[in-house]
């Protein structure tokens, strides 16, 4: 299952933000909220949008497979996803909007195609079956 790998990935990315904020909580003896520390705002942000978009994004491409895409559909994008969420968090991190605008155009377009991809392949003739 391909997709598997992409689920796989997500949690990667979940566990090394995590690692993140716990790093900087410690550092900067923080146990709720962020103290007013922008390094740490920053962190919880990041793991936060990932924990926002990542398990949709997993999900469609879980469906995706199991309704008959293309393997090279969903390579394009978990692929183009994942290099979106990077982007982003590197934009998050450094004052420059360019990472941080192009790596949602990634993830949205990602996403958007992966809707798209889920509807040309979903089993039509089952969805609108009465019985």
């Amino acid at each position: 299952m391909v997709s598997a790998l992409y689920v796989v990935l997500g949690a990667v990315f979940i566990i090394k933000f995590s690692v993140d904020v716990v790093r900087l909580r410690r550092l900067y003896r923080v146990s709720h909220g962020d103290g007013g520390f922008y390094e740490l705002q920053t962190a919880i942000r990041i793991h936060g949008n990932a924990v926002e978009y990542i398990p949709l994004a997993t999900l469609l491409l879980v469906v995706m497979e199991m309704n008959g895409a293309d393997i090279w559909m969903l390579h394009l994008v978990g692929l183009l996803f994942f290099l979106g969420r990077l982007l982003h968090a590197r934009g998050m991190r450094t004052s420059t909007l360019l990472w941080r605008k192009n790596g949602m155009i990634l993830t949205l377009l990602s996403l958007l195609g992966m809707i798209i991809f889920n509807l040309l392949y979903l089993p039509w003739d089952l969805v609108l079956t009465l019985h």
